[in-house]
C-alpha cells in the first residue's frame, strides 16, 4: 500500500513550514536582525508560529502514515490529516497576529492536539488489538 492521504498532507505541511519560514526570512532582512530575535516582538511571534508549526507537524504526519500503513479507513486518515492541517493554518495566523490569546491560536492548538490525541489512542488500540490476537 502506497500511503498517498499522508503523502497529501505532507505536502501541504511542508508548504506550510516553507511559508512560515520565508515570512521569518523576510521580515529578520526587513529588521536587519541576522541572528536571535533581538527582543523584536514581531519576529518572536514569526519565529513561534514556524517553531510551533514544526514541533507539532512531525508527530502529526508520523502518526498519519502509521494509521494509513495500518489501513485505517481513508475518511479518516483525511479527518485526521485536514484537522492537523487547518489547526497548524490557523494557529499560525493567531500567533503571527497577537502574542495574546486569539480565535486562531485557541482553536489551531485545539485541532492539532485533537487529531494528535485521537490519532494516538486508534495507533495504541490497533497494537493491542494485534497483540492480543497474535497471543
Amino acid at each position: 500500500m502506497t500511503p498517498r492521504i499522508t503523502a497529501f498532507y505532507a505536502g501541504l505541511s511542508a508548504l506550510l513550514l516553507v511559508v512560515l519560514s520565508v515570512r521569518v526570512m523576510l521580515y529578520r532582512r526587513s529588521a536587519r536582525i541576522g541572528l536571535g530575535d533581538a527582543g523584536d516582538k514581531t519576529l518572536i511571534r514569526l519565529m513561534r508560529a514556524h517553531g510551533n508549526a514544526v514541533e507539532n507537524v512531525l508527530i502529526g504526519l508520523l502518526l498519519l502514515l502509521v494509521l494509513e500503513l495500518l489501513a485505517i479507513a481513508p475518511l479518516w486518515l483525511h479527518l485526521f490529516g485536514a484537522s492537523l492541517v487547518i489547526g497548524r493554518i490557523l494557529h499560525a495566523w493567531g500567533v503571527s497576529r497577537s502574542a495574546g490569546k486569539s480565535f486562531g491560536r485557541l482553536w489551531g492548538m485545539v485541532l492539532t492536539w485533537l487529531a494528535i490525541i485521537v490519532m494516538a489512542v486508534v495507533a495504541l488500540w490497533q497494537s493491542v488489538l494485534w497483540w492480543l490476537t497474535s497471543m
